[in-house]
Parts: structure tokens; C-alpha cells; sequence
């Protein structure tokens, strides 16, 4: 049997690489361990001992359990060893083949969208997408990836100001502006809170916007063949794109997890970690999400803070999690999901440490509101929740070309208008889901360095934004993951 994988000299547990008295992710005691003990992976407190626990012994829920821990962090007080991580990644310029749009954006795709402004047109852009489809309309157009209907369930019945329709705002402009995106059509019902009129303002008066709503259409059927037609009018000049050289600078790649294992925080995460650091040094964005999936983790962040106001707007999106989770019965300390806790995570510390290693290690730049656009190079972070089609629409909506995806159990996502990479933790899965997954990381377990991972993860997201498909787009996937998040009360 291989012996279990030690992360930190300090750590009381130690992590089987193979079945043995647990499955492969799993903890074992490398000591005794008191009850009520800390029990201490990566170097960190993860939870405390709710029994003794012999050496040798399996940890996980039955003996181990959240606690209070110390959350006390020094805002800035690791920026100058982030500033150090960003200088020692610089290195030759990189580029990929994109598409120049108007304004500087450059896209990886070149879809037509179709933005649903409420629920009522739900049902006409999925239909208009499906009949181009099925009629072949965009056979002619090799250049155009696709017509995509953004449909979601809201934007009536809700206040028209506040957080929840400046986030709805902000996600369904942010489609339709999108850099991967050649051209949008905004389809409303005509009577809803969010108003095509305010979106089109939202965006300017750019030739690449355009929109109608059912109710001057005449109807349901009418809408559809008016979708139809203009659509038809619009893929010749979309297929005029063509790709050409951009900076890595252009990018802003969003930072996902889901159905995280015992692996995902030793293999796939970290190397993410090393290539988020590679990009950033080119002057990219990377973006770290997912608010609750950070909790206790949070002052490997803010101590990186590259200026004091950003580690104050961290902590207040924490301070605003905690209540609102309370208020609605639940707890951040709830996550871990049965999937995490069956691949070998048991607390939401241990998830947390896990998950921010996909940040890497240099400075916090900026932290955005849900869906605010991406602006700030290097790391930023989002504010979203952790259910990943929300927290990946949020990303999107801000500007995000590509989404990379790590996964320990597996995972079926897929998006657009930006595509997801996914990239396995662990070799039995990758084996398992060979179509679903687009990279390995668990030969890193096997001895591949993290930098060199992390250099084969750079390099696959640059074929993949110069137009190398993904796993995800290969099988389709993408069309039912586009999520808003509904904030605030239904009226």
C-alpha cells in the first residue's frame, strides 16, 4: 500500500493516496489525537476532534467537527510576499487568436445571443434557437458558434431598484455585451420590471444590440418567426469575424469548483493556483468566487489585500453571508455537500483552504459585486453563492471568456457564451468521465510538479481561447446552466 500523503510537517492527519482503512482522499491520524483537540491539515486548523482518535484511525465525520476558530487576519500584512509571487511568474509574453470587438474587448467565441428580459419570453428564444437550429440556418456561417437563448425564471414580479434588479441588470447586459458574443437580441414580454429600454441604455446604442417584445409582435408564434428573421439578418455580418493575435492581457478567466474531493486541495486547485499566478503576471484576470466556499478561509485572501478597502469589502460580503444565511435558517458552516464529505472532506475549513488555493498566491486586486464587470488585472474576487451554474452566470456576466472548472467527483457542467474547461483531481476519475474531463491533475500525486501542471493548464487555456473546443462544448453542454441569482423578495 503507498504510504499516505503528508502536506505540512505540522499536520496531525495525513491523506491515503489508495483505499485502505477509508477510500483514497480520505484522513488518517498520523498521532493521537485528544478529544477536543484541533486537527490540524495543511498547515491549518480544520476542525476539532468530537472523540479521541487512536494513530492510524480514520478522521473524518464521525469523529471530527467545526468548531470556533481563529479568524483573525492582518489586511496587507502578506502583500509583499504576493507582490514577490507576481514578479517571479513574469516571463515572455504570451498571446492567443481571439476576436477584436469594438471597445478593446477581445472574445474567444463568437456567438449570437438571445436575452430573455423576463419569463414570459422564456419559452420564444429557446424556441427561435431550436427551429434556426433544426432548420439549418447556420450552416452557411462557419464562423458564428452558435445562437444561445439566455431564458431564466424572473425579471417581473420584483422591485425594479435595489441589489436584486441591479444584479439581474448586470447579468443579462453583461450577456449581451460579452466579448464572446457577435451580436444580442434583447426579447421582452413588454409589460415586465426589467424594461428592454433601460437595457439597451445600459449598453449604448451599438449596432450589436437589438430587441423586440411579444406583445408588439402580435404573440407567441409571431415573436418567434420575428426572432427568426432577424437572426437571419444578423449571421452575415456576425460571420464576417475573423480571428487575430491578442495579449493574454485580454483575458479574464473565472475560477470554479464543484463536487470537490480530499484531492481537489493537493492537486487540481493548487496547480490552478500556479497557473492563475502565470496569467496574472501577464496582466490577465482571474477570478476567485464563491463566498460561503471561502469561510474560514478568508484571511489567506484578505492578508494579500492590495489595499485596505478591498479587505474591508471581503470581510463585509462574509459579515452579509452570515446573515443572510441566518436569516433564512442555515449556516455557512452546513457545507460541506454529502459528495465532498463521501471524497474525503468533512469541514467547511477544510473545503475553504481548498478551494482559495485556486487564487494562487498574488495580490487581491479588487472584490466585485455580483456580475460587476472584470476590470482589475491579476486576482479579483466575486461575490457569489457557491452553487456553481449562479456563481459561473455571475462570472460570465462580468466579462469572463473562458471558466476552468476543477472537480473530484465529477461534474457534467458546461457554459456559454464562455466554454468550461474541467480539470480532474484525481486519475480514477479522470479515467472514469475521459469525456467530460479536458485535463488530468491527478498525476500530480504521481510526482508531476505543480509548476509544471500548472504550465500544461496555461497552455490548454490559450488553445482553448485561440478556439480548441472543450470537452463540454464537444458534448453540447451549456444551455441550461445560465442561472441568475435572485436576490431579494418576490412581489
Amino acid at each position: 500500500m503507498a504510504e499516505p500523503l503528508i502536506l505540512d510537517p505540522a499536520d496531525s492527519v495525513a491523506i491515503l493516496t489508495e483505499r485502505g482503512v477509508a477510500p483514497a482522499g480520505h484522513k488518517i491520524a498520523r498521532r493521537a489525537i485528544a478529544a477536543g483537540e484541533a486537527v490540524v491539515k495543511f498547515g491549518q486548523i480544520i476542525g476539532y476532534a468530537t472523540a479521541d482518535i487512536a494513530p492510524g484511525e480514520h478522521v473524518h465525520s464521525h469523529n471530527l467537527a467545526f468548531g470556533d476558530h481563529d479568524r483573525a487576519s492582518r489586511p496587507g500584512a502578506g502583500l509583499a510576499a504576493a507582490e514577490a509571487v507576481l514578479a517571479r511568474h513574469r516571463g515572455p509574453a504570451l498571446h492567443f487568436q481571439g476576436y477584436h470587438r469594438a471597445g478593446g474587448q477581445v472574445g474567444t467565441r463568437n456567438y449570437i445571443a438571445l436575452v430573455a428580459t423576463v419569463n414570459c419570453s422564456a419559452t420564444v428564444i429557446r424556441m427561435a434557437a431550436q427551429e434556426l437550429q433544426a432548420e439549418g440556418a447556420l450552416a452557411p456561417y462557419p464562423n458564428v458558434d452558435g445562437v444561445v437563448a439566455f431564458a431564466h425564471g424572473t425579471g417581473c414580479g420584483m422591485a425594479d431598484s435595489g441589489p436584486g434588479f441591479r444584479a439581474l441588470q448586470r447579468v443579462l447586459t453583461g450577456h449581451a455585451g460579452h466579448p464572446n458574443v457577435g451580436a444580442a437580441l434583447f426579447v421582452g414580454l413588454g409589460c415586465e420590471v426589467m424594461q428592454i429600454a433601460r437595457m439597451k441604455q445600459e449598453l449604448g446604442a451599438a449596432a450589436r444590440f437589438h430587441g423586440l417584445t411579444i406583445q408588439d409582435n402580435g404573440g407567441t408564434r409571431a415573436t418567434i418567426e420575428a426572432i427568426k428573421a432577424r437572426i437571419r439578418q444578423l449571421l452575415p455580418e456576425v460571420n464576417t469575424a475573423r480571428r487575430a493575435t491578442a495579449p493574454v492581457s485580454a483575458l479574464r478567466i473565472g475560477l470554479q469548483c464543484g463536487g470537490s474531493d480530499g484531492f481537489s486541495g493537493i492537486t487540481a486547485n493548487p496547480a490552478l493556483g500556479v497557473a492563475s499566478d502565470m496569467l496574472a503576471a501577464q496582466g490577465a484576470s482571474v477570478v476567485l468566487s464563491e463566498t460561503p466556499e471561502i469561510h474560514g478561509a478568508e484571511r489567506l485572501l484578505i492578508e494579500r489585500a492590495a489595499r485596505p478597502e478591498i479587505a474591508e469589502k471581503l470581510l463585509e460580503r462574509l459579515r452579509w453571508w452570515e446573515g443572510y444565511t441566518a436569516m433564512n435558517g442555515a449556516s455557512l458552516d452546513n457545507n460541506p455537500s454529502p459528495g465532498n464529505k463521501a471524497g474525503g472532506l468533512t469541514t467547511i475549513l477544510e473545503k475553504s483552504l481548498g478551494a482559495v488555493a485556486k487564487a494562487g498566491g498574488t495580490p487581491l486586486n479588487a472584490v466585485l459585486d455580483y456580475a460587476e464587470p472584470i476590470t482589475a488585472p491579476g486576482l479579483s474576487f466575486m461575490d457569489t453563492p457557491g452553487y456553481d451554474p449562479v456563481s459561473a452566470t455571475g462570472q460570465i456576466a462580468g466579462g469572463a471568456q473562458l471558466i476552468v472548472f476543477t472537480t473530484g467527483r465529477g461534474s457534467a457542467f458546461g457554459s456559454k457564451p464562455a466554454p468550461t474547461i474541467k480539470l480532474a483531481t484525481n486519475d480514477a476519475l479522470f479515467r472514469a468521465m475521459r469525456d467530460d474531463m479536458d485535463l488530468n491533475c491527478g498525476d500530480v500525486l504521481s510526482g508531476v510538479p505543480l509548476e509544471e501542471k500548472g504550465r500544461e493548464i496555461v497552455d490548454l487555456i490559450l488553445r482553448t481561447a485561440s478556439g480548441e473546443a472543450t470537452r463540454s462544448e464537444a458534448l453540447g453542454l451549456g444551455d441550461n446552466e445560465f442561472l441568475p441569482w435572485q436576490i431579494g423578495a418576490v412581489v
